[in-house]
């Protein structure tokens, strides 16, 4: 009974790791990384998806805003035996579009502005967060796994 339990919460069941660079080219165009899916049980994985995500920020404390952007997405339709106390490393290409707001185009068009910029930025607290996250579908389990890693770009 308790087996029947922790199985359909996926609990002991499969495990999901982004392997990912921590640093990307802001500039980049795609994301090549492998996720590695390790399990107690053998279980079969229908699909995944991984999508990379802007956290932008701006604002302080009760008037500070947050919006989020996605800035790529794939989702690979495949089975995928994961075999009991095994490991499978499936790789991935993530094609992502980093898009720049006014505020740093203008930043980007002289050294003048720029700096100007920059101090505005840095007085409204404008700041980025960057993230890609990955969720699998078992089947036979209610709660999916998934995985989320901060990256930079520089």
């Amino acid at each position: 009974m308790i087996g029947k339990v922790k199985k359909w919460l996926g609990i002991e069941g499969v495990k999901l790791e982004l392997d990912i660079p921590d640093t990307l080219q802001r500039d980049g165009i795609m994301l090549y990384g492998k996720i590695r899916f390790s399990s107690l049980h053998a279980q079969t994985i229908s699909s995944f998806k991984v999508v990379m995500i802007e956290k932008y920020a701006r604002g302080r404390s009760e008037e500070r805003l947050t919006d989020e952007y996605e800035l790529g997405e794939i989702t690979v339709e495949k089975i995928i035996e994961v075999p009991a106390e095994g490991t499978v490393e499936v790789p991935f290409q993530l094609p992502y579009r980093v898009t720049n707001s006014e505020m740093d185009e203008m930043q980007n068009r002289n050294i003048f502005s720029g700096a100007l910029v920059k101090a505005l930025k840095y007085y409204e607290n404008v700041n980025s967060e960057f993230r890609v996250e990955a969720e699998a579908k078992v089947g036979g389990v209610a709660l999916n796994p998934f995985d989320k890693k901060i990256i930079e770009l520089v």
